[in-house]
């Protein structure tokens, strides 16, 4: 039976039904990941929990080690991963609140150890990231939303920032117009290191904010917690469900 990874943070270790079975600090070639894996059960389900920011929501964007925390995962045998992830709204169907499972994305981070592939290879090593979510994994998301009555918006371009300021709202424009629907920083390497492990990978999007330049007032970490907050509630509505069916 394939194991469950879900990358997240807040309120996720609080699903209904989920008991936690362990904690385990992982060492990996890559250095420390984030966290520790806290391992639980959901349905007669083996699930992996890793907070992509740390326990206490320390490590900025920019400096996750994205390689360790994928290892570690694959060498907990997790096959599939439901990254959680919060965002800001470009297009105007994206506000606070709603849930997005984006299928595409656009890299514009730098300076990340962004691939497993690099030294003392046999060979240069390519892979395929024409859909770099798995198609498989978003249906079945969106299936779960249909179930769990949550609206969700069902596909959907990922800008992924460098982070850790938010954007302007020149970058905004710039995003919009390159056909960018959302805005985050942590959407890659995330999803091109685990394809190179071949792991199973889709996003579940929370707009947290609109993006730069979208609304008329500034951006506030109130406003964001607060619909961190809301908009929980209905992610994790939509895990549940997708945890019970698989």
């Amino acid at each position: 039976m394939s194991k469950i990874g879900i990358i997240g943070g807040t309120g996720l270790t609080s699903l209904d039904e989920l008991s936690i079975v362990s904690t385990e600090s992982v060492d990996t070639p890559y250095g420390s990941p984030s966290s520790e894996l806290v391992k639980g059960e959901f349905a007669g389900k083996e699930i992996i929990f890793l907070a992509r920011h740390g326990k206490d929501h320390t490590i900025p964007p920019h400096k996750i080690n994205y390689r360790a925390n994928i290892w570690a995962l694959q060498n907990a045998k997790v096959s599939e991963i439901i990254a959680v992830a919060a965002v800001g709204g470009i297009h105007r169907d994206i506000p606070p609140e709603k849930i997005v499972i984006p299928d595409q994305i656009i890299d514009y981070s730098y300076d990340r150890r962004h691939t497993f592939f690099e030294d003392n290879l046999a060979h240069v090593t390519h892979i395929d990231f024409t859909h770099p979510y798995s198609e498989l994994l978003r249906q079945k998301l969106l299936q779960a939303a249909i179930d769990s009555k949550v609206d969700v918006c069902e596909s959907a371009v990922y800008g992924a920032m460098q982070g850790p300021r938010l954007e302007t709202a020149a970058e905004i424009r710039r995003l919009e117009r390159d056909g960018c629907d959302i805005v985050g920083m942590t959407g890659m390497p995330e999803a091109s290191l685990a394809r190179e492990l071949n792991i199973d990978y889709a996003c579940c999007a929370l707009s947290v904010n609109w993006a730069a330049g979208k609304s008329e007032s500034e951006i506030t970490m109130e406003e964001i917690q607060h619909a961190i907050e809301n908009g929980m509630i209905a992610v994790k509505s939509l895990l549940e469900k997708f945890l019970l069916h698989r």
